[in-house]
């Protein structure tokens, strides 16, 4: 019986090894696509998310003595309906309440954090109209 070359012995446990690499997909270098990760990025609705489209973050609803107050200024200056108060995504450090107006239309109105009404914008339309 004649013993292995040297070389042949040591490059079997290398070629098993690298065989174990490639069926088990390599390294962690897709570490990016993991289910953890992904749940990140939705959960925050940042761009990477959504593709881009800032307009499907969460707005957090206004509860209590916010939401009374920013309801109380917005329909002051905006009589109607109230269909909807949130923190605005689109304007940090803005409350946003949307109004139905006895005209059927609807209108969001910014309020900064003194509830002074600062911005409008139409609701459908991409116009912002300027309150101050």
């Amino acid at each position: 019986m004649r013993a292995l070359p040297r070389r042949a012995v040591l490059a079997a446990p290398a070629a098993v090894l690298m065989f174990a690499l490639v069926a088990c997909g390599g390294s962690d270098s897709k570490a990016a696509d993991t289910p953890d990760t992904q749940r990140q990025a939705q959960s925050t609705g940042g761009a990477e998310a959504t593709g881009g489209d800032t307009d499907d973050k969460t707005e957090p609803p206004l509860t209590g003595d916010i939401k009374q107050k920013a309801e109380a200024a917005a329909l002051a200056a905006y009589p109607g309906t109230v269909v909807k108060s949130e923190e605005d995504a689109e304007k940090p450090g803005m409350y946003a309440v949307e109004v139905k107006q006895s005209d059927g239309t609807t209108i969001e109105v910014y309020i900064d954090k003194s509830f002074k009404v600062t911005d409008t914008k139409k609701e459908g339309t991409e116009e912002a109209d300027d309150a101050g």
